[in-house]
């Protein structure tokens, strides 16, 4: 160890001018930096200009018109967004909520904006906290909110003073809103005005993929809110290919062979017209083309970006799953891999899951356990679960097929170390 760390200092002394660093410098490696010009483009979560925002022209006006009311000094509306994932919700939130800023402004109305991700700020404190700290103007309000030690009370306390301090008006998007832990959130900031707690107008744009989240709130929730209600469709091939047309100066000129656009919207169009994903194979595609040290980015670059795309989303489901799960999955595709067939009984997957684990000396569940295991992955959409009548003097049992491509499960699976064994 010691002797590493002497060669590693002599080195620094060597290295006068670390702009000169071969490990990092774009000259001595000709696999890096000739295929992306603006990758920013390509990453989630950026809001482009308007001119780039396809297809949804009719939805940012719908949100628009909810809260125009503000550029006047007046309340907005409540806004409830509904889609699947990659329709566009976030950003056409984020795009009119930023324009209804810069209109308002101009016209003397002081707003603030507040973007929410309720994924990872899932309880009413984290929420509490991310709202106040955004919206506090310490050299306005003498405020400093800590960020620990106090309660959601505090913070909304806090909260209301910042309102009533620097704000006219507060727009607060709250995305994936069915996170939330509780929807007392809700409560208190559409009540907010209405209960003398702040002078300011609030607004809400709650966004759910779930299109039946509002039916599991409380009465008192959904009467507070009267929010209006927006479903957005997803997007056809047409409009991915024009979405990322609009992202192609992302990438250096001539890099992209004339193939790579229709078929990342190909494939997207099948997941339910997710421009998110699109964006994200469009980029990894460029990646794996840099990578290789190549000059175009070809068809076999989308294609392998795909699959990386579908070992994510599949590893997005197991996500919290435990290692057995993992084992029984494995079972099941190499079940399938090994009979060329699909479906498989209880039975079946128990007797080949036992070899799994006994290979990596593993403890071993029961099958009714096993059973039970593969009821709740058919309830999470990794695998299918039918039931079907036995023969002559039978019950019926429940068969088992993986919904994932055999080989996208056992990438992802294998991808676990404690599976590495059985490489």
């Amino acid at each position: 160890m010691a002797d590493e760390s002497t060669q590693l200092s002599d080195f620094d002394e060597r290295l006068e001018d670390p702009s000169e660093d071969p490990l990092f410098n774009f000259d001595e490696d000709t696999s890096h930096g000739h295929i992306f010009t603006r990758k920013e483009l390509l990453k989630v979560g950026h809001v482009p200009e308007s001119t780039r925002i396809v297809g949804r022209d009719e939805e940012i006006e719908a949100v628009a018109t909810e809260l125009r009311p503000i550029v006047q000094q007046q309340p907005p509306n409540n806004t409830m967004i509904y889609g699947k994932t990659g329709t566009g919700k976030s950003l056409v939130a984020q795009h009119v909520t930023e324009r209804a800023r810069r209109a308002a402004e101009a016209q003397g109305v002081a707003v603030g904006t507040v973007y929410v991700d309720c994924a990872q700020h899932n309880t009413q404190t984290r929420v509490a906290r991310s709202i106040t700290r955004s919206l506090n103007e310490s050299a306005n309000t003498g405020f400093d909110i800590p960020r620990s030690g106090i309660g959601s009370g505090e913070y909304y306390d806090y909260l209301w003073e910042i309102l009533d301090e620097v704000y006219d008006a507060v727009i607060i998007v709250l995305d994936e809103v069915d996170r939330l832990e509780d929807d007392d959130v809700l409560m208190q900031l559409s009540r907010a005005r209405e209960s003398g707690k702040a002078d300011c107008h609030l607004g809400i744009i709650a966004i759910s993929n779930k299109i039946e989240y509002r039916d599991e709130l409380n009465e008192r929730v959904k009467s507070s809110l009267r929010e209006e209600e927006f479903v957005f469709q997803p997007y056809d091939a047409n409009q991915l290919r024009e979405i990322m047309n609009h992202r192609r100066d992302a990438f250096r000129d001539d890099v992209l062979t004339e193939d790579v656009i229709p078929l990342t919207a190909a494939f997207a169009a099948q997941e339910h017209g997710d421009a998110r994903k699109a964006i994200e194979i469009l980029r990894h595609a460029g990646e794996l083309a840099e990578r290789q040290g190549v000059d175009l980015v070809q068809e076999k670059h989308v294609r392998d970006a795909q699959e990386w795309a579908e070992i994510d989303r599949f590893e997005e489901l197991l996500r919290g799953s435990t290692t057995q799960v993992k084992f029984i999955l494995y079972s099941l595709a190499m079940l399938t891999e090994e009979h060329a067939e699909e479906e498989f009984s209880t039975s079946q997957i128990y007797e080949r899951y036992k070899r799994t684990t006994e290979r990596l000396e593993a403890s071993v569940l029961s099958e009714h356990r096993v059973y039970e295991l593969l009821k709740e992955q058919a309830f999470l959409g990794v695998v299918e679960s039918t039931r079907t009548g036995g023969g002559r003097g039978q019950g019926s049992y429940l068969e088992h097929r993986l919904v994932q491509d055999t080989d996208i499960v056992l990438k992802s699976v294998l991808r676990d170390s404690r599976l590495d064994n059985l490489t």
